[in-house]
């Protein structure tokens, strides 16, 4: 009977410890699931990888041209890659595994914003010098579709349920919403004078579009596509990102070497941190602790931590870098390597480019007096939808299920 006892006991005590390691595991899996330690920083002829943890670049991708912005899939696995110089005809697909170009898809004309829809399937590209905005089939990396929106479309953003993407056009002072079912534009909105960026909030219920020539930031309500404020920022505003909770809003200005960061309950400017020379691009790591802020003359990152909105830590990147954003967490060997292999994978579409002179283009590059063809940019962020979330949202989940049947058994045996 004392043997019986005993082995009962040593067996619950093996089972409590399996129950206890298995959800360790649990806790660390989810930990990483939801991290994105790796930053992509577009600079003139390469993306920088940035470790977010360390703080340190880790490798460089050779791209060519002029990286004007970038979309990751939700699955961290591939990044879509625009080329601004003029000239350009690509956009490239890098492989986060290897840190390699190993694709590429013509677009017909040079290309500045991008942003992929939360489900994975579709990529969205604005065309320089057009009205066209290219739907991009990730599956083939073949253009499905095409919408015509204002003058020089610039960035897009999309909403968290996937089902409508914002495009600002800087030469018609609108943005355009499309229907993404539809490929259709539902209405215009009127903004300030040259509107650049815009982030939608991670509720869905806002867009803010940085208004460059009128130094102002314009908040559209997203259930009526009616600006309902509009916030001064610093002289020159470019890039704009929300914050996971949506409670802050982060502006660049190009003219003032800041950022100004927006409170989303009062639409107020709450404090402004110096950065580098002439940043550009932003953005917010998920899980809110750190903002990267892209310094187009300082040829770094600025990284400010959000608590005390001061800047922690500077990492010196590519010349004139641009655009940055964020990658899931990716098990790479992501080792200084320098790659420029691109494969003849280049899907052709049949839509004419409108050829126009770019000569009246007021970009921050020309306002730093620069003739280099490849480096004229107007340069930009994302969401999560049904669709992924039905295999990604919950990461760990096949691991709690076994945790909840081991349980339930050990509690019967005792009984």
């Amino acid at each position: 009977m004392k043997e019986i006892i005993c082995d009962k006991a040593y067996r619950e005590n093996i089972l409590i410890r399996i129950f206890v390691i298995m959800a360790l595991a649990l806790i660390v899996k989810v930990d990483i699931a939801g991290a994105d330690p790796f930053a992509y920083v577009m600079s003139s002829g390469t993306v920088s990888v940035i470790d977010t943890t360390t703080d340190t670049v880790t490798a460089k991708v050779k791209i060519g041209g002029y990286p004007g912005e970038v979309a990751i899939t939700p699955d961290g696995t591939k990044i879509y890659v625009t080329d601004s110089a003029i000239g350009s005809t690509t956009v490239s697909i890098i492989d986060t595994v290897t840190n390699t170009v190993n694709s590429t898809v013509n677009v017909g004309g040079s290309s500045w914003g991008s942003a992929i829809n939360p489900a994975g399937t579709r990529v969205y590209v604005s065309i320089r010098d057009s009205t066209n905005i290219l739907v991009i089939n990730t599956a083939t990396n073949s253009v499905i579709a095409k919408v015509n929106v204002g003058w020089s479309p610039d960035r897009i953003a999309v909403t968290p349920d996937g089902t409508k993407i914002y495009v600002t056009s800087h030469r018609s002072d609108i943005t355009s919403i499309i229907d993404t079912v539809t490929n259709s534009i539902i209405t215009t909105v009127n903004v300030g004078d040259k509107p650049w960026d815009v982030a939608v909030s991670p509720d869905g219920t806002k867009a803010y579009v940085t208004n460059s020539g009128s130094n102002n930031v314009s908040i559209i309500d997203t259930a009526t596509n009616n600006v309902i404020a509009t916030v001064n920022v610093g002289e020159y505003p470019w890039g704009v990102a929300v914050n996971p909770a949506g409670t802050k809003v982060y502006v660049t200005s190009w003219e003032d070497d800041s950022v100004s960061v927006i409170d989303t309950f009062t639409n107020n400017v709450t404090t402004t941190i110096p950065v580098g020379v002439h940043p550009c691009g932003v953005a917010v790591r998920s899980d809110g602790t750190k903002a990267y802020v892209a310094n187009y003359d300082s040829n770094n990152v600025s990284v400010i931590d959000t608590a005390t909105n001061n800047v922690i830590a500077i990492v010196n990147v590519g010349y004139h870098p641009v655009e940055i954003a964020f990658g899931h967490f990716i098990d790479s060997n992501a080792t200084d390597q320098s790659t420029g292999t691109t494969s003849n994978a280049t899907e052709d579409i049949g839509f004419e480019e409108t050829n126009l002179s770019s000569s009246e283009e007021k970009n921050a590059v020309e306002l730093n007096n620069s003739n280099n063809n490849n480096s004229e940019s107007d340069n930009g962020s994302s969401s999560d939808e049904n669709e992924s979330s039905k295999n990604n949202s919950t990461p760990g989940f096949g691991l709690l299920g076994s945790l909840i049947c081991l349980y339930g058994g050990w509690k019967l045996g005792k009984k």
